[in-house]
């Protein structure tokens, strides 16, 4: 059970529903219901297939490259770090002009509900805890994303938008400090395996 929250809280981090909670309102602004059920469909197909696509073959496109893990936990660990800091500081998150056909696909489903911190998180849960848990984890993340998306009116009335903002910024503070764990665990996992 510990395994279970040990890989799913890294990933709930990175996925940060309510940190994109914002600009999902914002992208499906004047939409009617049923256009907005229909795009957190989408968005969640979407992010499922990719995450678990990224998942499935990350490894395999790693060793193709010679790239190790230690490498990948390293050059990992300072992207989330870097994504993280880069939220905290942000004033809010950039949002552009889409097509309202694909905004489920692009760009919630990815890079909001799926983006490279989600991946590169997820690849390097795989190698700690395998591919059954870390795809299982990836999959409720993403379903936790769509359900908090498809209460985005409630939860909006409930936390306000300094509320949102509080949690999301919380939350990018949690993933640095993930992001700086594992560029630790890196080094010592190359200092181990020989220089």
């Amino acid at each position: 059970m510990l395994e279970f929250w040990l890989c799913f809280v890294p990933i709930f981090v990175a996925v940060d529903a309510l940190g994109t909670f914002p600009v999902f309102m914002n992208l499906t602004e004047g939409m009617k219901r049923p256009a907005i059920r229909k795009t957190i469909i989408q968005s969640t197909i979407t992010a499922m297939v990719v995450g678990i696509t990224f998942l499935l073959l990350g490894q395999w496109i790693l060793a193709l490259l010679r790239i190790t893990v230690s490498d990948f936990m390293i050059a990992g660990g300072v992207l989330l770090f870097v994504i993280s800091l880069n939220d905290m500081i942000a004033v809010e998150k950039k949002v552009q002009n889409v097509d309202p056909e694909s905004v489920g696909a692009v760009p919630i489903g990815v890079p909001l509900i799926v983006g490279p911190a989600v991946l590169t998180t997820s690849l390097l849960l795989v190698s700690q805890y395998g591919y059954i848990l870390t795809m299982i984890v990836v999959i409720l993340n993403v379903i936790i994303a769509g359900v908090l998306f498809y209460l985005s009116n409630t939860i909006n009335k409930l936390l306000g938008k300094p509320g949102a903002k509080t949690v999301s910024k919380l939350a990018c503070l949690i993933l640095a400090s993930i992001g700086v764990m594992v560029v630790r665990k890196g080094i010592e996992l190359f200092i181990a395996k020989g220089f």
